[in-house]
């Protein structure tokens, strides 16, 4: 009879423990990924191997996409002149599925995450080997980045509520285009 109310007791501590469980809101910037080339529907039809690895991957990004909310973006709320982890939460990471060359410099394969320090006519976007950071708090320049390229700002066709990230091909690589309220960069990335 013990181990009977004893075993009862248990089911219902752990029928009460997982009901108990809540998931978490929605993130206040919300995860987004950016890939180049974004063929994820050529590649399910493709016929021949020739257009498989046409669309396979050489660029991921993932990054988390920040809200405007009425406030002022660059100049403000993303300060000039320091460095910024290009989007909130964890530092944005890129995945280069081959070597690339960026501002000049060659940069393996591999995961780096990115910053970037704004002004209102250009910024200087870095690549680094910092990795699973939160924000540009523990970021290093002179110690990690292995590019940095300083690119023009362009005013956004539209106003962009949350920060956005996409690429456009470019002869001999890709531009990633980074906006968000009134303001984009284009980044070179050649392969």
């Amino acid at each position: 009879m013990k181990k009977n109310l004893l075993l009862i007791a248990v089911k219902i501590m752990l029928v009460s423990t997982v009901s108990a469980q809540e998931f978490p809101k929605m993130d206040a910037s919300p995860m987004d990924a950016a890939y180049y080339p974004n063929r994820a529907a050529f590649r399910a039809f493709a016929k021949t191997e020739e257009e498989k690895k046409a669309g396979e991957p050489k660029i991921r990004v993932l990054y988390s996409r920040p809200q405007a909310k009425e406030r002022e973006v660059f100049g403000n709320l993303v300060k000039y002149g320091e460095v910024w982890r290009i989007g909130a939460n964890e530092s944005t990471e890129v995945l280069f599925y081959q070597d690339v060359t960026i501002g000049g410099t060659k940069v393996k394969a591999g995961r780096y995450t990115m910053y970037a320090t704004a002004q209102e006519n250009e910024w200087e976007v870095m690549f680094s080997t910092d990795k699973d950071g939160w924000g540009q708090y523990a970021f290093k320049p002179e110690e990690s980045t292995v590019a940095k390229i300083t690119v023009p700002t362009k005013k956004t066709p539209e106003t962009l509520e949350a920060l956005a990230i996409v690429f456009e091909k470019a002869e001999g690589g890709a531009n990633m285009i980074i906006g968000w309220e009134n303001t984009m960069v284009s980044v070179p990335i050649m392969f």
